[in-house]
């Protein structure tokens, strides 16, 4: 027997603002307004939220519904495993077999020697872990003073204290009075500032270089060519681990399986989660390489005293499984790639209609918009228009997400892989519209 909720949006709302804190929010804009969106269904590439309004899922929500929304076979997938096997820990070698397959699918599709997987609930988990292998790597070779982490400035790495504490974006690390030690940043598109940082640290202090093939939260930055040719070879060169995190890039995202693989270079750990299982079902995984991997099976002898309860979740398992079924059968990752060439003219195009459009990148369906007050000497605008902009998008049926961190005034997108060139002009027809009304309402101003 099914119950029925019949609850009002008004009371949801109340409900929301009394019982419910939300990640990454603002908890004043929460009590006074209640929830921006109460969304209750998705299909395809759009959503609908209570009142029915129907948008255009610009962002993938959080970068992560590759597939689009409302894949009845991802269901299935979760119904037949629960049905099976719902859970099942992993600890003490225990195991079952979605997390031996899914874990021997990665090794197929990750570029290079890497082909070791250590499962975790989500992006932070897996920058964590990754933070945590490398230092007990270094145990295990009787380096242990090599501990410290280098990031770049500008960049993301989520929010459990250690992938906080690796974050280049300040706002996130002046949240905790108390960071985890031992985390440097270099700069983020010179590799020249992480080799000086190396040098006065001491590169026999250096544990690893973790780094995203593109800043996702940062404002979709692309580092310049040869960034991480360079990179690698600093690494070598001192005897430092690569981390490439791969948690937004990751799975196609950029047109390729793996962000890192259009810079041509192999690094020693490769973290995942959000396209792995296109967000049907909480998952990541820390992927190793097989040198790294060897030298764990050689090196240790006693317990890893690291996991995560749901580490290699059944359910979990069987959804990235079918998810990555989905994104071979369908040719999804290519269609990333073509569509992602395609939003890319169209914000070329507005970049030329629009006096307020500086620069637009992208690679694969990861793409941005500057917004500046004049393009010639790319001044910004005083107070940062782009949470303007993405609210008066949002009206007219276009989800995405305002950059203002770091003194950016940036409008990012992300939409799923199975995005059409119908769908992708009509988003530049939403974005041409709303640009035009903001810049005929600032000359009137």
């Amino acid at each position: 027997m099914t119950i029925q909720v019949d609850i009002s949006m008004n009371e949801l709302q109340q409900l929301d603002k009394q019982h419910f804190l939300h990640p990454s929010s603002s908890i004043k804009q929460q009590q006074e307004h209640g929830p921006a969106f109460i969304f209750t269904e998705g299909n395809g590439i759009y959503l609908k939220d209570i009142s029915g309004k129907k948008v255009i899922d610009g962002l993938s929500s959080l970068w992560n519904v590759n597939i689009g929304h409302g894949r009845k076979e991802m269901g299935q997938a979760a119904f037949d495993q629960m049905s099976k096997l719902a859970y099942s820990s992993c600890f003490a070698t225990f195991s079952h077999e979605p997390a031996i397959l899914l874990a021997a699918k990665l090794a197929e599709l990750t570029p290079g020697d890497l082909n070791a997987t250590f499962f975790t609930s989500g992006g932070s988990e897996s920058n964590d872990t990754a933070i945590k292998l490398v230092r007990h790597y270094w145990i295990l070779k009787n380096q242990p003073q090599k501990k410290k982490i280098i990031s770049r400035t500008k960049s993301y790495h989520g929010l459990t204290i250690g992938a906080t504490s690796a974050t280049g974006i300040k706002v996130f690390r002046d949240f905790t009075q108390s960071l985890a030690p031992d985390f440097y940043y270099a700069d983020h598109f010179s590799p020249e500032s992480l080799r000086e940082l190396i040098e006065v640290e001491g590169p026999d202090t250096i544990a690893a270089f973790i780094s995203e093939p593109v800043q996702g939260t940062g404002g979709v930055l692309i580092a310049p060519d040869g960034y991480f040719q360079e990179i690698r070879k600093i690494c070598d060169e001192y005897h430092i681990l690569f981390i490439s995190d791969e948690v937004i890039t990751g799975f196609g995202r950029t047109g390729k399986y793996f962000g890192i693989e259009h810079y041509g270079v192999i690094p020693d750990m490769m973290t995942v989660a959000k396209g792995i299982t296109s967000g049907y079902a909480p998952l990541g995984g820390v992927i190793l390489s097989q040198k790294i991997h060897h030298e764990f099976i050689e090196l240790s002898t006693e317990t890893l005293f690291h996991g995560y309860t749901y580490s290699g979740h059944p359910v979990s398992c069987a959804v990235a499984l079918k998810n990555i079924e989905i994104l071979e059968r369908e040719k999804l990752v290519e269609n990333a790639r073509v569509m992602g060439e395609e939003l890319l003219k169209g914000f070329q195009w507005l970049q030329k209609e629009h006096e307020i459009v500086g620069e637009v990148r992208g690679l694969g369906l990861m793409a941005a918009i500057e917004l500046v007050q004049d393009k010639a000497t790319h001044t910004r605008f005083a107070k940062p228009l782009a949470p303007t902009i993405a609210t008066e998008l949002m009206k007219r049926g276009l989800n995405c997400r305002a950059v203002v961190l770091e003194g950016a005034d940036t409008l990012v997108f992300a939409p799923p892989f199975i995005i059409t060139p119908k769908v992708v002009n009509r988003m530049i027809e939403i974005l041409h519209d709303t640009l035009s009304i903001v810049e005929s309402s600032s000359h009137s101003g």
